[in-house]
């Protein structure tokens, strides 16, 4: 590689960081700033969020959405099988660092848990424009879908727990929203204009009001300690993630804007809805959701460079 080569590739990797990925992390630093200074209730910000615009958005871009049922199943199986892979990894690692039960459980909820909504949705549209929106979506709920039914399953087995917690998935407001959306893309009735302009302006709120919650949920973590579990829980969500991506993708067939969504989708940090998952159960929260937070911070750097191969 020549010195011209190499300067091209900083450039490259300097564009995407500062038009790609700052975008994202400055609405994160807003709220994290704001939210001691404005009092803003974190929990009210993300439940407007959970129940209003998430909905919106999935029902705005799915009910209009074009693919075609063959692809649908490739994307849900590839994704299906990187995302169990991801968690069987976790699993593994724990296990090999002879870490206790609850750890090792610890392990799968930040290896499974990606931050495909506030992250994934927004880096993958300013990467890929907005016509990755609707692949970068089915994949937003497919991976809602199947974390929350691993998660929920290895903190039950690590607490002893029973798996009803498991079935409430199928009350999570996002997928309730596929029935209709699904209803009018399926049946071919046009969506009345009314309902797709209210769904269409509460969706776009989702990703600004989600990253600011983001931001804010950061600003109320307490008691921040790193160490070496931290570091090894965020590095098997970070790479080990798109790294398994990656490996599976070709068994799908995928290509295009499939691949490249579900790479990165694969590749995002630790969701703050694994740390409210082991809040609920009593698994390590403090463990937990230190790891989200590092694993966000760290992925500032892992995020440019495979969005830049990307």
């Amino acid at each position: 590689m020549n010195i011209f080569d190499f300067t091209q590739n900083i450039s490259g990797v300097y564009l995407v960081f500062l038009n790609v990925v700052t975008p994202v992390f400055v609405l994160v630093v807003i709220g994290y700033f704001i939210g001691p200074r404005l009092q803003v209730d974190a929990r009210s910000l993300s439940r407007t969020a959970y129940f209003v615009f998430i909905p919106a958005f999935v029902f705005n871009i799915i009910s209009e959405a074009q693919v075609k049922a063959e692809l649908a199943f490739q994307m849900l199986g590839f994704i299906f099988s990187a995302q169990i892979a991801v968690a069987v990894l976790g699993f593994l690692v724990g296990k090999a660092l002879r870490q206790s039960k609850e750890i090792t459980a610890a392990f799968v909820l930040i290896a499974t848990f990606g931050n495909v909504g506030n992250f994934g949705l927004p880096l993958i549209e300013f990467r890929l424009g907005e016509v990755a929106r609707t692949p970068a979506t089915v994949y937003f709920l497919a991976i809602l879908f199947i974390s929350f039914v691993i998660c929920v399953g290895v903190a039950s087995w690590a607490r002893s727990g029973g798996m009803t917690a498991v079935f409430s998935v199928f009350k999570t407001p996002a997928l309730l929203a596929l029935i209709p959306a699904l209803t009018f893309n399926l049946s071919g009735i046009e969506v009345p204009i009314f309902l797709s302009r209210l769904s269409g302006l509460l969706g776009q709120a989702m990703i600004p009001v989600m990253l600011v919650t983001l931001g804010v949920q950061m600003g109320e973590i307490a008691n921040i300690k790193i160490n070496f579990n931290v570091v090894a829980a965020s590095a098997v969500r970070l790479i080990g993630g798109p790294a398994l991506a990656v490996m599976l993708v070709p068994l799908f067939g995928l290509e295009g804007l499939e691949r490249s969504t579900g790479i990165l989708q694969a590749a995002m940090p630790a969701a703050v809805l694994a740390s409210i998952i082991a809040m609920e159960y009593k698994l390590i929260p403090e463990f937990v959701t230190t790891t989200v937070l590092f694993s966000t911070l760290l992925s500032i750097l892992t995020l440019t460079i495979i969005l830049t191969l990307i």
